[in-house]
């Protein structure tokens, strides 16, 4: 008797442990009036839109660079990446600082964002693959779609979206169409 209750205690244990899924978490915010949301594990930190530093010649969506405890910190508007107007600097404009990896080493870029809203946890369960259609971004920049109290929120794939080989040949594109 005492074995078979052992049993139990052990498959229902079991039973509990499936059931509890694994979330990863996101940093939720908002732009141009859309929530998109990005692995928090590449995000550094989050600042105050502050004093940017703009770069002559630079492809319209790097916006400038601003003074990170002494490092030069890139600083791209996302609304332009994505092919929509720049955003509008406002009381809660924020710059997110990620860590990306380039070749190798770990690159700091910052990202301008309307706001950020929260940091959700999001089971693989609850993402859907990015759609072929109905979105205004090239299907590479998503790593899904996340259901979140009955919404969706749009989840990025920083390494596609933050390409330094695919930022530096748009640049490159952009200032030869300049000089001409």
């Amino acid at each position: 008797m005492a074995e078979a209750m052992q049993v139990n205690k052990r498959t229902r244990a079991a039973v509990e442990k499936v059931q509890v899924e694994k979330k990863d978490q996101f940093l939720a915010f908002v732009l141009g009036g859309e929530h998109f949301a990005m692995d928090i594990r590449s995000i550094k930190e989050v600042i105050q839109y502050g004093a940017l530093t703009e770069v002559p010649l630079m492809p319209d969506f790097i916006r400038g660079v601003i003074n990170l405890r002494g490092a030069v910190v890139p600083v791209i508007d996302l609304s332009v990446r994505f092919g929509r107007p720049a955003t509008d600097v406002a009381r809660r404009t924020c710059i997110v600082i990620l860590e990306v990896a380039q070749e190798g080493d770990i690159v700091e870029l910052g990202v301008i964002v309307d706001h950020v809203s929260e940091v959700l946890e999001i089971g693989a369960s609850e993402i859907e693959p990015a759609p072929s259609f109905g979105s205004t971004l090239r299907s590479d920049f998503l790593a899904g779609v996340g259901k979140v109290g009955g919404k969706f929120v749009i989840l990025l794939d920083v390494n596609h979206v933050l390409s330094i080989d695919e930022m530096a040949a748009l640049g490159a594109g952009g200032a030869r169409a300049d000089a001409s």
